[in-house]
């Protein structure tokens, strides 16, 4: 579903899925195994779940036998399910070749259930979904036991689960792999995990060190760079293969890897992994030009430079739609216009020029037109360097690729890092804001911050009544802070992210009861007391559909005399909120 409605580009996901498929069927495979992000959207349009639907159907029914059977207890595996047991032993069924999938972090469970759009698969009998946890303290992976003549598997799969949250488990000793009773050193061990793999942060990522060393392969979804060709882990002595995407995400290098599928055969303890180069796949050619390192060919000095440059990208340009020619030839499966990319580094004086006009030198010969060229400059070093605001326009100015990439903590996160003083997160820490934010505008729930903000809001007074704290503006300011950093990264904050999401889905719940009563509600938020006494245990609650930022500047002092101050402080921050739901809500 990746970008279904390009007139270009919108077929390539459904085209290359059909064909991993076909592979499937042409190669007899006992089963598919999906490592996540089956979908793009986590609420697929109908267009995308009918293509995804119609072609499962195409391949994986039929009256070819299942000749491996499972051993292990499916009321486990697929405990979440309502038919908790593989698809192929359903009687109302005719399934020739079962796909197992765990979840992806695009595709991941959401809602007042808890239900995902594999979940509807799974549903519908065309998936086994496996994987899923509702843990979001400890967690147990009961492998799927699969034998095949004297072969026996052990499939262990976990699907998506924040990296902050399943690095704290692991550095805690909360993640529990289950080996099978009988001869637990006679099973291939086969895990499909869907992390970052790639350091992104002191722990947004899972090192492969944590894993089990009794595994013998891991499948790493979740990349999008296909390394398919298995690497050992030499500390841990078992093989990962990295798949990656099926079509071309973002116009980055790593995309730019011929993408395969992978044919595994095990017997035994052994295992091959062939590796089948997908033919459907749009051809991406990407390359970086330093414009300084062309002294001989212009400088900034020289009359009619930017004319010069322009001609050099031309020339660029059209050496890799040759490429792309020549390559496609013979071929009839893969789509005639390339994704073309030329990064330009113009430092050293050099000036960008109008990169839509260069384009339409190139809109009927290649799929992205309008990004074809994306001009770069490397900044050097200052002594002084002043703390620039966070500049919105600038982020929807970056090439749509690189938006498409953007991740809302990352947005939160640096715009927090660039706030003045004064509109700094006094209650909230980076992270628990970032993901109310993910909350509001990847999966619509549109109370998420206010009801986070609520909610921290009543455990701070709470903690600031229990420490009996003196009612100045210096001292609740201190007790405010240790009470929040005490939290920064444990439990406890994943734990009010979740918290804030049932009640909002409770408030939205309530509001649509109401709302089929034909009731009519006030827009008008109501008073927020800041309570300092001992006997009150909570501030009332927040009506009306604003986030509280109008009501606390207004009404929002209370009688106790530094609390009414420190939340009318947060009045300030929610008006800046909104800044960042509209930049995410564009992208």
């Amino acid at each position: 579903g990746y970008l279904e409605k390009d007139a270009i580009r919108g077929n390539d996901t459904f085209v290359t899925f059909d064909e991993i498929m076909k592979q499937a069927v042409q190669n007899e495979v006992d089963f598919v195994l999906l490592g996540g992000d089956l979908f793009h959207d986590n609420k697929p349009s109908r267009k995308t779940m009918h293509c995804c639907m119609e072609v499962m159907r195409k391949y994986c029914m039929g009256d070819r036998p299942i000749v491996f059977e499972i051993l292990s207890d499916q009321a486990v595996n697929f405990s979440h399910s309502k038919f908790p047991w593989v698809n192929y032993l359903d009687s109302n069924l005719n399934i020739s070749i079962p796909v197992f999938s765990v979840h992806g972090n695009h595709d991941d469970p959401t809602g007042a259930d808890g239900l995902c759009a594999i979940d509807l698969l799974s549903c519908a009998g065309l998936i086994n979904h496996f994987g899923r946890s509702r843990s979001v303290e400890k967690l147990e992976i009961s492998p799927v036991l699969l034998k095949k003549g004297n072969t026996r598997i052990a499939l262990y799969g976990i699907g998506s689960i924040p990296d902050e949250r399943l690095y704290r488990m692991f550095i805690n000793n909360q993640v529990t792999m289950l080996r099978p009773r009988e001869d637990e050193d006679g099973w291939f061990n086969l895990f499909v995990i869907h992390q970052n793999r790639s350091k992104h942060g002191a722990t947004n990522y899972i090192p492969e060190q944590f894993l089990d060393d009794f595994l013998d392969l891991v499948v790493w979804g979740h990349e999008h760079e296909c390394k398919i060709a298995p690497v050992r882990n030499e500390q841990q002595l078992f093989y990962v293969t990295q798949p990656g995407s099926s079509v071309i995400t973002s116009l980055s290098p790593g995309e730019a890897v011929k993408k395969h599928i992978g044919l595994l055969r095990v017997k035994g303890k052994k295992m091959n992994l062939q590796k089948i180069p997908l033919q459907t796949v749009r051809q991406f050619f990407i390359q970086d030009v330093t414009l300084s390192e062309h002294p001989d060919l212009f400088s900034p000095e020289q009359p009619n430079v930017m004319l010069k440059v322009m001609a050099f990208c031309q020339e660029k340009v059209e050496e890799m739609l040759e490429e792309a020619e020549r390559q496609r030839l013979g071929n009839s499966l893969t789509p005639e216009k390339p994704l073309i990319r030329l990064r330009v580094d113009y430092s050293g004086g050099f000036e960008a020029f109008n990169t839509m006009r260069f384009s339409q030198k190139f809109v009927d010969q290649v799929a992205n037109p309008k990004e074809i060229l994306h001009f770069i400059r490397h900044r050097e070093a200052k002594d002084n360097i002043k703390e620039e605001d966070m500049d919105f326009e600038a982020i929807l100015s970056r090439p749509t690729s690189e938006v498409l990439q953007l991740r809302v903590e990352d947005l939160v996160k640096e715009y927090f890092q660039k706030a003045e003083k004064n509109v700094q997160l006094s209650l909230l820490t980076e992270q628990g804001m970032g993901k109310a934010v993910q909350e509001f505008v990847d999966k619509e729930e549109k109370d998420a911050i206010e009801e986070l903000i609520k909610y921290q809001l009543e455990k701070t007074q709470r903690f600031l009544r229990e420490r009996r704290v003196e009612a100045t503006e210096e001292k609740i300011d201190e007790e405010i802070r240790q009470f929040r950093d005490s939290k920064r990264n444990t439990a406890e904050e994943d734990e009010e992210v979740q918290e804030a999401i049932i009640r909002a889905k409770a408030h939205r719940d309530r509001s649509d009861s109401v709302r089929d009563d034909d009731l009519n509600l006030s827009d008008e938020p109501a008073d927020i007391a800041v309570e300092s006494d001992e006997e009150s245990t909570s501030a009332p609650a927040i009506r009306g559909r604003g986030c509280g930022s109008r009501g606390s500047s207004r009404r929002g002092r209370g009688r106790g005399r530094g609390a009414g101050w420190r939340f009318n402080r947060h009045g300030l921050l929610l008006s800046n909120i909104p800044a960042i739901i509209s930049v995410y809500n564009v992208v």
